[in-house]
């Protein structure tokens, strides 16, 4: 059962209550991410999720980790560019204490100021380590390319620079700015009672006050829809193969037709049978990763080729992605291919909420991006009702008349060219 509470001082707290299952997944949302910063304070809500977790007024860092180490359960957090999550599993009987430690970290963190150097030190190994990792990296640099200087390009981790010089009135001032009470959503799914659940987070979180609330908008600190780049974009590293990103303009989170978002994504390279992997790996060998990819934020949106191949290759590949995305625009699209893709995303779906975690993180992104709790089954529905003519109609507005961005990250020198994007 699905329920919804707001409280007096605008906390939402979202919940499905799964009885027939033992665990219980809760988390705290915040609509703060890394499109939400400067230029200046790119990384800063990156480094505040890390220091959450380095204690508060009552626990250090290892007792935080102990409490639930203790119990079998997890507790993490993640950042993304539009939302921050602190989250728990529990065995249903330790939900007070998943309760406790999130709440805790989240009201009463010390922002230590040893913690800090500490954890800036981590960060810039995590900012290195993913600057190690050409098949991730590559995703960072098409980001940057395609989304030109706006907040939504930059990366999550923020940059060397950046991270280096944040100080400790840097991250309170942001803290206090950003996580306010009408920002937060509490999800929970599984085995507990949603009243309950309420009252218990009315007691914590109630109290909370707003404070100001002319900063107002939510989503890019008042900056304009981002524009989109386009280009091919050659970014030098000695690296054995070339990992590329090709991708164009896609739709946003609530967009009428992301549904046909879907199924063309999928079809185009979500899996096995994917027209990429089949092209490009299985018939031509000319890599061993290729798939499709889309992004969607609460105003704009991409959908993009990921591959990696030799240096001598790269063309080539570049050429079969542009075909295959030539054909969809033209309505080369077989009915039983379209059924094959809708089943694969149906079963994928429903294969991935079979926890409480996945379900935890759903119905707080529904109601992120849409308010309300979308059900699975008008989710299956609507995938199950993209007809032929919905996917050459969103195949033509999106690959053969818009703009396309192309990020190369290789071993290649600065005067390596590509020949233009003819689509």
């Amino acid at each position: 059962m699905f329920s919804k509470t707001v409280l007096d001082n605008g906390i939402r707290i979202v919940s499905h209550e799964m009885p027939e299952h033992r665990s219980v997944s809760l988390g705290i949302w915040v609509e703060n991410g890394s499109r939400h910063e400067s230029e200046a304070e790119n990384g800063l809500s990156h480094f505040i999720e890390h220091l959450l977790f380095k204690g508060t007024e009552r626990r250090s860092a290892a007792q935080i980790a102990e409490e639930m180490d203790a119990v079998g359960g997890v507790i993490n957090a993640f950042t993304s560019k539009e939302h921050t999550c602190y989250y728990a599993k529990v065995l249903d009987e330790n939900l007070p204490l998943a309760i406790d430690l999130l709440t805790d970290i989240f009201l009463h963190s010390s922002f230590d100021a040893q913690e800090i150097e500490r954890e800036r030190s981590v960060i810039l190994q995590e900012i290195s380590q993913a600057e190690d990792t050409p098949d991730d990296y590559v995703h960072d640099l098409f980001n940057l390319d395609f989304f030109k200087n706006h907040p939504i390009g930059r990366p999550i981790c923020g940059s060397e620079e950046t991270v280096n010089n944040f100080q400790r009135e840097d991250i309170l001032g942001f803290f206090k700015s950003r996580y306010r009470p009408r920002r937060v959503i509490v999800s929970t799914a599984g085995n507990f009672r949603h009243q309950a659940l309420v009252e218990e987070m009315a007691a914590r979180l109630g109290s909370v006050l707003d404070g100001d609330r002319q900063d107002g908008a939510l989503s890019a600190n008042g900056e304009p829809t981002p524009e989109m780049g386009s280009g091919v974009f050659p970014h030098a590293k000695s690296l054995e193969q070339v990992h590329l990103c090709l991708g164009v303009a896609g739709i946003s989170q609530a967009h009428p037709k992301r549904y046909v978002a879907y199924v063309l994504n999928t079809l185009l390279g979500g899996g096995m049978s994917s027209r990429l992997f089949q092209e490009i790996r299985e018939k031509r060998g000319k890599a061993y990763s290729v798939y499709s990819f889309s992004s969607s934020y609460k105003d704009v949106g991409y959908l993009g080729v990921y591959a990696g191949t030799s240096l001598e290759s790269t063309e080539e590949v570049v050429e079969l992605i542009l075909k295959e995305l030539k054909k969809l625009a033209a309505g080369e699209i077989k009915d039983e291919e379209l059924s094959r893709t809708q089943g694969q995303l149906v079963g994928s779906m429903m294969l991935g909420l079979e926890s409480t975690d996945s379900w935890m993180s759903h119905i707080a992104r529904n109601e992120i991006y849409f308010g309300k709790t979308v059900s699975t089954e008008e989710i299956c529905q609507k995938i199950r009702a993209v007809s032929r003519d919905d996917m050459i109609e969103l195949a033509d507005t999106l690959f053969a008349k818009g703009a396309m961005t192309l990020t190369l990250l290789g071993g290649f020198d600065d005067n390596f060219q590509i020949k233009n994007l003819n689509h």
